[in-house]
Parts: structure tokens; sequence; C-alpha cells
């Protein structure tokens, strides 16, 4: 796992794929074995505040790979360097390397920078494409998967083909990823402290991802422990607002109304889209708590 790509983390938010609190309507009972896709709504959008993971400073190149010329090695070592300042320019590039070197020993890199951007433009699909192809390169790549993990259950609205399939890739994506993290070893020359952090974020999408699987298939008792672990784990300054919106929404499903207000809360005192909605819903929360029955935990 490459430490210089750990904060492609954090750049993935929720915004408008679920609606507002009060009317949001997720999977029904894991029971009926029907679906209920979120309302229609705004893809996810990058968040614009984070600064993009710049690339590596080396190339990572399978050792039974035969020796590439030099044209093509600058070539990839010209794309990683590219800045995303420009993500048209260096999507451009990418795409330009696979055409031209369509067998290359760079593609597993190459992939998944190209992942990483089309998410930031919103391109959903593309982003998938290329991700399943990335990983049908690297099965170990414990970063992508979780990334897919948690955009495409995330990216779902009602409209998505295919909807079931769609949450069982999420879904092995995730739990491979939580799988394999713990046992990647530590790049050399990385310090410790970095090592966990980025084992960390890759977790906390990971358990993000499959909570929302979860949740979308009614599964609320599955979903609370993943993305209370979510939440947990995550090492940045401040958790995803995203997942303290989907713990609380979990929680309000499965009649925890005082745990369901507790993550609202926390939402709502993060700044961002979310906010107003997060203070909606502990209010909501408070209200069926006083006069509804709390299931037992």
């Amino acid at each position: 796992m490459s430490g210089s790509k750990t904060n492609v983390m954090t750049t993935i938010v929720l915004a408008g794929c679920l609606t507002v609190f009060a009317t949001t309507s997720f999977a029904q009972s894991s029971q009926s074995g029907q679906q209920n896709q979120a309302q229609p709504g705004q893809q996810p959008n990058p968040n614009k505040d984070q600064k993009p993971a710049e690339s590596g400073s080396s190339l990572e190149i399978p050792s039974n790979q035969p020796p590439v010329n030099a044209e093509e090695d600058a070539a990839a070592k010209a794309f990683q360097a590219m800045p995303n300042s420009d993500l048209p320019k260096k999507i451009t590039a990418g795409e330009d390397f696979l055409k031209k070197y369509p067998d290359s020993r760079y593609r597993p890199m190459v992939y998944s920078a190209l992942v990483f951007e089309y998410i930031q433009t919103n391109n959903l699909e593309k982003a998938f494409d290329l991700g399943d192809k990335e990983v049908a390169l690297k099965p170990d790549d414990a970063q992508t998967m979780a990334v897919l993990s948690q955009t495409i259950p995330r990216a779902m609205n009602a409209n998505t083909q295919e909807p079931e399939k769609r949450l069982a890739k999420a879904e092995t994506y995730a739990k491979r990823a939580i799988e394999i993290t713990p046992t990647l070893p530590k790049p050399e020359g990385m310090p410790d402290q970095n090592f966990v952090a980025a084992k960390n974020e890759t977790l906390t999408m990971a358990h993000s991802g499959l909570g929302l699987v979860y949740l979308r298939r009614g599964k609320f008792s599955d979903a609370i422990p993943e993305l209370e672990q979510s939440v947990k784990i995550d090492p940045n300054p401040a958790p995803d607002p995203v997942n303290l919106y989907l713990l609380g929404m979990a929680n309000v499903k499965a009649s925890h109304f005082d745990e369901a207000a507790i993550a609202f809360n926390k939402c709502a005192a993060l700044a961002g889209s979310l906010q107003n909605t997060c203070k909606t819903g502990a209010e909501e929360a408070k209200k069926q708590g006083a006069t509804q029955l709390s299931a037992p935990k």
C-alpha cells in the first residue's frame, strides 16, 4: 500500500444521493428480499476543500514482467509525476498511456490513479470500470477496493441498474479490503505512524461501504457495528459526516433512538452540506424516542 495515495480516502463525500432524513426510505426488511433505492439525486461529488493525493515517487513494477523500453518507462513516470491540479489533463494523459501501451506493466498504477481522478470529476461509471480492471490485475489492492466499496453504494439511486449486483460487488470489495489490510507489509521508509493511519483510512472506507450495503438491504443490526467502526478508526481530525449520518439512520431504523440522536448531533456539529439534515435527524430521533419504545441493543 502506498502512503502517497492515502488522501484519496477523505475526498469522497455524499452529496444528495440520499434525501432529507424525514423522507428518506432505505431498503425494506432483509426478510422481504426487496430493495428500495434511495431517491434520485446528485451523484457523490469530491470535497472541493480537500487537496487530492499526489502521485508517489516510485513505480510499482511486477517482478515477472519483461523490461520495458525507455519511452514507456519515461511516459509512466511522467504520468505519475503529474499533479492533480488539472484533472482533465491528467485523465487524458492516463487514457493516452493506456491506448499507447495496452499491455504495460504500469497499468495498475495508471488504473489506480484514474479511478481517483474519475471519482473526483464525477464520472463514476468510468471509475467503476477501471477499478474492476485494477483489482483484476492487483487482487491485493486494498485501497482501490475500499474506495469502490464505499463509492458504489453511495452513488446508487432509484435509477441504478441491477442494484443488487452492485451491492454484492461493493460487499465483496469491502470484506476483502477489511481482510487483507491488516496483513499488508509496511513500505520501506514509511514511518509507523503514517502506515497505521494509511491502513485505518482504508479500513474506514471499507467498513463504511459495508455498513451502507447492509443499510440499503435493510439489515440495520448488521449496518450499525460497521458504521460505528468506520467512525471509530477514522484517523482524520474530524470524522466523515456521511458516516455519522448513516449511523444515525441505521439506529433510527433499528429503533435505537438515543444512539441515533447522538450520531446525528455529532454530524450536525460538522460544517458541510449534511449539517442541517443531521440537525433535523437529531430532532426527529428525540421525538421518536419520546413516543416510541426503543429496541434493546
